[in-house]
């Protein structure tokens, strides 16, 4: 009789198991909200995703000038250093070991901390995992681009101390990541269009998975665009695949990406230690193209005439207070916004698209407008007509208010109006030098399609250091890698420069930079 009981009770068990599953998971829709999903505040995993996006591009000014300013910014033209104390930095191609180490871990022990803790709160599951996936790629693309390759594929348990990928397969496996993310969000968003619950954890769209999707989409394009001269059959798939999402990508200010953070680290790093000053390929371009986006752009210098004037890039600065008088950026203390990604630099992704024959949703010219007409609302500029119907203006040979050696001649004769008539070279110089002014201050994503494409084409640098003759007009390729990783990564360090393909200097082109 003890038998039969206990065959009865472990079939009851069996029942009551089957049907706890079966009404838990086998018959839930898979996008549908958990209920950690729906909990109030999520605190368990939301300070996490707090921490990640404020590491994508470091809203914390010392790790912004030490990964962003002191890089992208640099190389990118936008921003150049006043600091005559930093005698060994990367825009004279000879860093400390101190700002080469601070390039890498700025980033990668703060994002990668909280995305340990992520995929142990959410089992690598769910809607908030794909979410963190966007977080994931927005963050790494950038680091990939700064060293080639990098740690990625292997960061599987919680140390970020494991071989490198290539950086082809670093960005086979961004796309997947990206792809499964996408996927998945769209599915969810589908199911239930009106959830966002991680909006109070969420400092770039509120919560609204819609908007993730829409600007994973455009990250999406980014990184195929970034890769057409070196996979342009992929860089075709997935561009064309981003543009045909039902969703969409970002097509308005509206829809900008940014992250709300405590305070500006472009206005800490400016204004108050006043260690950077607006550059002065910025000032050539503008200038000559008679754009009225400069005063949004630039506050005047504290020169006798109170004009614009960017300092050049590459330079021996003399002191600090000489190069304290050029422009400021016009960043405000009270705007908070840590740029990510604009609508415009879209528009013109699309554009480059178009140019090559891709199904992008309209031609190179009427996209390379509304690139432009979005760029001007941007910042509520009135003359983006007149400015799209220019074509004479041309960049302006660059004057230096305290010094005429640094002065030089434009190195562009590109002008504003879309030429049809002209060559394939001609119409992305124009596109790649109207979306470089349209996505000020994005000095990573500047310096990447300069690489990649050759333009903007930007002023030599005068106090080269690195000993590559090469750099003084061709400029950085990349950075080389953390000189903490030959001591704490040391085998995995030499089999990544083996996989750079070259030596670990500033001379090396990444996987993608095949153009030339």
């Amino acid at each position: 009789m003890y038998k039969i009981y206990s065959k009865i009770l472990v079939l009851m068990s069996c029942f009551l198991l089957l049907s706890c599953v079966d009404n838990g998971t086998m018959n839930r829709n898979p996008y549908e909200p958990t209920d950690e999903d729906l909990q109030p505040d999520n605190y368990g995993v939301g300070l996490f995703f707090v921490q990640m996006q404020n590491n994508v591009i470091p809203t914390d000014q010392d790790k912004y000038q030490r990964s962003e300013n002191l890089v992208g910014d640099e190389y990118g033209r936008y921003l150049s250093i006043t600091n005559d104390g930093w005698s060994s930095t990367h825009s004279r191609f000879n860093a400390s070991i101190a700002f080469r180490n601070q390039a890498f871990t700025a980033i990668f022990p703060s994002f990668y901390g909280a995305w340990f803790k992520v995929c142990a709160l959410t089992n690598k599951e769910g809607a908030q995992f794909a979410w963190a996936k966007i977080l994931r790629v927005a963050a790494m693309h950038r680091m990939t681009d700064k060293f080639g390759p990098i740690p990625y594929s292997q960061i599987t348990g919680g140390s970020i101390t494991v071989a490198y990928d290539s950086q082809q397969e670093v960005y086979n496996h961004l796309f997947e990541d990206l792809d499964s993310a996408i996927d998945y969000l769209t599915d969810f968003v589908n199911s239930n269009p009106d959830v966002k619950p991680m909006a109070r954890y969420d400092n770039v769209y509120g919560g609204d998975y819609r908007l993730w999707v829409k600007f994973a989409n455009s990250l999406k394009l980014r990184m195929a665009m970034r890769i057409v001269y070196a996979d342009e059959e992929l860089a075709k798939t997935k561009a064309e695949e981003a543009v045909a999402h039902p969703f969409g990508l970002l097509e308005s200010n509206e829809e900008n990406a940014y992250v709300s953070s405590a305070k500006n680290p472009i206005y800490i790093i400016s204004h108050a230690y006043s260690d950077t000053r607006t550059c002065a390929d910025l000032d050539s371009y503008m200038k000559g193209y008679n754009d009225p986006r400069i005063s949004s752009y630039f506050l005047p210098s504290n020169f006798e005439d109170l004009g614009f004037y960017g300092l050049r890039a590459g330079i021996d600065i003399p002191n600090k207070e000489w190069a304290k008088k050029y422009s400021c950026p016009n960043q405000s203390q009270e705007d908070r916004r840590v740029m990510w990604m604009d609508a415009a630099e879209i528009w013109f992704l699309k554009s480059e698209g178009a140019l090559r024959g891709w199904n992008m949703g309209g031609t190179a010219e009427s996209l390379y407008n509304q690139g432009i007409r979005t760029s001007f609302g941007q910042y509520n500029v009135n003359g983006a007509d007149e400015y799209i119907a220019d074509e004479a203006s041309t960049p302006a040979e660059y004057v230096a208010p305290n010094d005429n050696s640094l002065n030089h001649v434009a190195m562009s004769s590109i002008t504003i109006k879309w030429d049809e008539t002209a060559d394939f070279e001609e119409k992305l110089e124009r596109i790649i030098t109207q979306k470089w002014i349209a996505m000020w201050p994005l000095g990573a994503e500047a310096w990447a399609e300069n690489r990649r494409t050759g333009y903007p084409r930007f002023m030599p640098v005068t106090d080269n250091l690195s000993g590559d003759p090469i750099l003084t007009n061709g400029l950085a390729k990349r950075i080389p890698f953390a000189p903490s990783e030959v001591d704490n990564n040391e085998e995995n360090y030499a089999a990544a420069v083996a996989l750079l393909g070259g030596a670990d200097d500033y001379g090396t082109k990444l996987w993608w930079d095949k153009k030339n």
